[in-house]
């Protein structure tokens, strides 16, 4: 496992070498343990190993000159490709910045919202399936939808990278909008709900398979299921919106800003791939 067990230990997903006294590498994210083991007091039998210059002069055993091999032979962690970029939220702060730059360029009046928003059918209108995850008309639904994919976008970047967020962000965004339209004869979808509790649900996944098998978690279910909850019942509470609809001949209508059927379908398919993702997992290591 390690070249000295009491200095480190090495990661199995990204190869890493770590403390011993912590649960989740700090390059990728990956779960070492449940627990941390308790750190020995001073003066005790299990006192940890001297890391000065004395120490490696002379040697673990407190005598001769030599410098133990363990320790002489350690190199520097060398983390993977994908764990240093993990180590940033690449994915997740381009998702919440491009909705930033959307909402200025919308309430600026630079550009209209019929052009990113899903308001009936489509007509060919096919970029809409993405963009309308992106586009806000209402200042609380932006900041609360865009506070989840921070906190939610990141901890999973942490554990799967930046290609699963951005391609579960936007699986779920397609996914919403085709449900959407098949479901409503003039279906409505803006904002980031969908693809807000398809992170929440993919990083929270594991910890539901674990409380049901009755196991050790340590993620906030109770937490992260009730912000789950007020996303759902955004649509219920938000402000209907005045739309302009057809051709030549336009029809205003009133309808809601967004659908509550697209957070559910985003949230069921975050739910699926994160158990799928899990077991992926615990099948290489």
């Amino acid at each position: 496992m390690s070249s000295g067990a009491d200095l480190f230990v090495v990661c199995k997903n990204c190869g890493s070498e770590v403390s011993p006294y912590i649960t989740e590498c700090p390059y990728c994210g990956h779960r070492l343990r449940r627990r941390a083991p308790k750190i020995p007091r001073a003066g005790g039998s299990g006192r940890p190993p001297r890391r000065g210059l004395l120490a490696r002069l002379s040697g673990r055993g407190g005598g001769g000159g030599a410098v133990a091999p363990e320790i002489g032979s350690r190199r520097a962690p060398r983390p993977v490709l994908a764990a240093t970029i993990a180590a940033r939220p690449y994915a997740t702060i381009a998702l919440v910045a491009a909705s930033a730059i959307v909402w200025v360029l919308l309430r600026g009046g630079y550009v209209l919202a019929d052009k990113f928003v899903i308001v009936g059918p489509l007509h060919g209108d096919w970029w809409k399936l993405f963009s309308s995850q992106i586009a806000y008309l209402n200042g609380w639904y932006a900041f609360f939808t865009l506070l989840v994919i921070a906190i939610f976008g990141w901890l999973l970047e942490r554990r799967y990278g930046p290609i699963v967020v951005l391609a579960l962000f936007l699986g779920a965004a397609v996914s919403a909008a085709l449900v959407a339209l098949a479901v409503y004869p003039l279906p409505v979808l803006s904002g980031g709900s969908a693809g807000a509790l398809a992170l929440l649900m993919a990083w929270a996944a594991p910890d539901v398979r674990a409380a049901r098998a009755g196991h050790y978690y340590e993620g906030d279910l109770l937490g992260a299921g009730a912000l789950a909850a007020l996303m759902l019942a955004i649509p219920f509470v938000l402000p209907e919106a005045a739309w302009l609809l057809g051709g030549s001949n336009r029809l205003l209508v009133v309808l809601p800003q967004t659908s509550w059927l697209a957070g559910v379908t985003g949230g069921v398919l975050g739910l699926l791939v994160g158990l799928g993702l899990q077991s992926v997992a615990h099948g290489e290591a």
